[in-house]
């Protein structure tokens, strides 16, 4: 029998650590091919240049589809994801791939899974049936209806996959990769490397090792033009504290110009003696920096995924994760410079939390390989409710 050729496709930085663990479990499976495509901001140095760390882990790329057109507004977010689906559809004819892998709910992951239906190619969907608040939730439940195989997160999202209209023995829990990860961490958690030493970036030379936080703040698509104020506010509370602080860039969306223009404009006028900005980092050395400081702030998911697993307090600011299932690890406030120095100050003298396995207990990756080499791969050609 030949192998299945599983296509996978990454879009962005958090996409890769997100599917790693399924990557090397596909890689390595006897049953199956893996053909890796890289994508979007993962090609873009302004975001890290994530394909640089893939290649680095040894996969090999099957294409580099580069697609995302530069403004960060809703009408660039739609234009990107129109040029996706005429590159990947050309990407998906020439690989012949038996199935395909979308991850998430990112804006141009719909590309994904459009170029993949549209040809009656199987298409398999990691992590549906979460609930955020944004845009991001509308893809997430769009790549729902396309796909035919449902590899959700938590038993809530499968749930909410079936409510639907999705085949329950088509709708399966996994866990989250990105938990594999994390427990990898957990285990071995000592950080065994100086951050500023192996990933540059810009800022102040802190004086980390008797404490440290990490920001990671990204806008919200549905209060894009509110962006810039939204991270002024985390900036000036962050300041305020003189707590050492390792911040990372923002994503590629709607509202990113806003954020980094923000995070620019303080960074020079302010010149803040807390704060060091890196664009990216390999994901096992980010999570080992997340394990070992004292809170994670911002709004990314990794705060309600990964966090929750090493028993990480968090902060999460605004909206971009309203509604999303989370652990008690996590401290939820609003745009305000008060309310986020306040709880920053809490979550650096508390103790670490219970490890809660809400998002899986760190075998995902195994198991969606297995699945995806034992499980039949067709393309649903009726949906019944």
């Amino acid at each position: 029998m030949p192998k299945r050729k599983i296509c996978v496709v990454v879009t962005a930085r958090p996409s890769y650590s997100r599917i790693k663990s399924a990557l090397t479990a596909i890689q390595n499976h006897p049953d199956l091919e893996l053909q890796l495509v890289i994508a979007g901001s993962a090609l873009l140095d302004r975001y890290g240049n994530a394909v640089d760390f893939i290649e680095k882990d040894g996969f090999p790329i099957a294409a580099k589809v580069f697609m995302v057109l530069e403004g960060e507004n809703p009408t660039t977010m739609a234009k990107t994801t129109g040029l996706g689906v005429m590159e990947l559809t050309n990407v998906f004819y020439n690989l012949k791939p038996d199935a395909v892998i979308t991850i998430a709910d990112r804006f141009e992951t719909i590309a994904t899974s459009i170029a993949a239906a549209y040809q009656n190619i199987p298409l398999v969907h990691i992590q549906g049936g979460e609930v955020t608040g944004s845009i991001d939730e509308k893809v997430r439940h769009a790549n729902t209806k396309l796909a035919d195989l449902h590899l959700v997160s938590s038993d809530d999202a499968r749930e909410r996959v079936i409510k639907l209209g999705e085949s329950p023995e088509m709708v399966i829990n996994t866990g989250c990769p990105s938990i594999d990860l994390a427990k990898e961490i957990h285990e071995t958690p000592n950080l065994d490397f100086n951050p500023l030493e192996k990933y540059g970036g810009v800022g102040a030379n802190l004086d980390w090792k008797n404490g440290y936080i990490v920001v990671m703040q990204h806008p919200v698509t549905t209060e894009y033009k509110e962006s810039k104020k939204h991270i002024q506010e985390t900036l000036k509370a962050v300041k305020n504290l003189d707590y050492p602080t390792f911040w990372f860039w923002p994503n590629v969306d709607a509202g990113s110009d806003g954020t980094s223009n923000g995070i620019r404009a303080f960074r020079e006028l302010e010149q803040p003696k807390n704060i060091h900005f890196f664009k990216n980092m390999e994901p096992l050395d980010f999570l080992k920096l997340l394990s070992n400081s004292k809170a994670l702030v911002g709004n990314s998911s990794a705060g309600l995924r990964e966090c929750a697993y090493l028993g990480l307090p968090v902060v999460n600011i605004g909206n971009r994760q309203f509604r999303r299932s989370r652990a008690e690890n996590v401290t939820d406030v609003s745009y305000s410079q008060i309310e986020i120095e306040k709880a920053i100050k809490m979550a650096i003298t508390s103790e670490k939390f219970e490890s809660s396995t809400i998002y899986g207990n760190g075998n995902a990756g195994t198991k969606i390989a297995e699945i995806l080499a034992t499980t039949e791969l067709t393309f649903s050609k009726t949906i019944t409710y």
